[in-house]
């Protein structure tokens, strides 16, 4: 079977990789110009992560990161107020998309070509790109995330993410840039500082190319905090404004300035570190999405195109990598309108209840 995937993340390349190990040709089509890799930062990994690289071939993926012993809570002043003891281990994502992207070749993954529109028969179905040319296929699968163009074929309408009011803060740093006061505090726990609709949180991830030795790794830092005004938040150092997130590199120094000055004042000592650490914190708008169908004739949605969870829940990627297994499984069993409509049974939901529990996970920002 010739299937096309419309967005090359992870979704799209646990789709790939699986449905290329099936037996059915793929071709992965990714908006961006230069792929993602550097895009990521640290990421949990559930069950569905490890099963479907054991699927994959790609188990090593799963054992290269760094565990937290524990969990601390800290107050405002930096002093820790709470332990627990949950060793949890925490992974790259750019890490897991290089080892997943090179399953595929070159030729198979085509960067640059941004999806307008996309669109079924009886016996095909189609994408076609900004710059005019068209490409047909026995399946498309939108993987194309919370701006998804597959979606609005399948659902019929152009429907949009409902933004919660809040956003998050990254960094990703090397380990050996913290200093001393906020290290030993740090490094090999996941911690935690909860205030007024506030939020931070950090945990140290394997370095770039899956380092592992303390000193090569990197510290990953998120900081929830509330944006009433999105379209400030989100313009970048040009005044673009753009729709769900500025990359590292695109925040504007005034911006850079005021996430640091308000850290000082509303964050534990440990964590203005960590900010003051990354020279290009990047941010990401938190939103809300369900899809009310995943499936029509041969166009199918997964990951974020479909549902859209908060990052409290840290299922983001588990759920994409669900998706992927349980497409792959239906295509095996079944005729494609008949397998679609399998998947679309077992996957509809699992997707609802996710983003529930992410609305859930996120009122302490309301």
């Amino acid at each position: 079977m010739r299937i096309v995937i419309v967005g090359g993340s992870l979704a799209g390349l646990f789709a790939a990789g699986l449905l290329r190990k099936a037996g059915h040709d793929v071709q992965v089509y990714e908006r961006s110009r230069a792929g993602l890799a550097g895009r990521g930062a640290g990421l949990v990994p559930q069950e569905e992560v490890f099963v479907a690289l054991r699927a994959l071939g790609l188990d090593d993926l799963a054992t290269i990161g760094v565990m937290a012993r524990e969990r601390i809570f800290l107050d405002l002043d930096g002093t820790i107020t709470g332990r627990v003891a949950a060793p949890q281990m925490q992974i790259s994502w750019d890490h897991l998309y290089t080892g997943l992207r090179d399953v595929l070749s070159t030729s198979d993954y085509h960067v640059g070509r941004d999806a307008v529109q996309a669109g079924t028969d009886d016996s095909t179905a189609w994408v076609q790109f900004e710059d005019g040319t068209r490409v047909t296929a026995d399946l498309v699968i939108g993987a194309d995330g919370i701006g998804s163009t597959v979606r609005a074929a399948v659902i019929g309408t152009a429907q949009q993410a409902t933004y919660t009011g809040y956003v998050a803060w990254r960094g990703l740093v090397p380990e050996s840039a913290l200093p001393d006061s906020a290290a030993q505090t740090l490094l090999d726990r996941f911690a935690f500082y909860t205030g007024n609709r506030s939020q931070a949180l950090g945990y140290v991830v394997p370095g770039p190319n899956g380092e592992l030795e303390p000193g090569m790794r990197r510290y990953n830092w998120v900081w929830y905090r509330r944006a009433d005004d999105l379209q400030r938040t989100l313009a970048d150092r040009t005044g673009q404004v753009h729709a769900f997130s500025l990359a590292p590199g695109q925040l504007s120094e005034p911006a850079k300035s005021d996430l640091r000055s308000a850290g000082s004042a509303q964050l534990p000592p440990q964590f203005h570190d960590a900010l003051l650490a990354e020279p290009n914190p990047f941010v990401q708008a938190i939103f809300d999405y369900e899809t009310p169908q995943m499936a029509r004739g041969r166009l199918v949605l997964i990951g974020d195109s479909a549902f859209v969870a908060r990052p409290h829940t840290a299922m983001g990627v588990a759920k994409a990598a669900g998706d992927a297994l349980a497409l792959t499984s239906a295509l095996a069993e079944a005729p494609i309108e008949a397998a679609l409509q399998r998947y679309q049974r077992a996957r509809l939901r699992i997707g609802h209840a996710i983003v529930d529990f992410g609305r859930r996970l996120g009122t302490f920002m309301e």
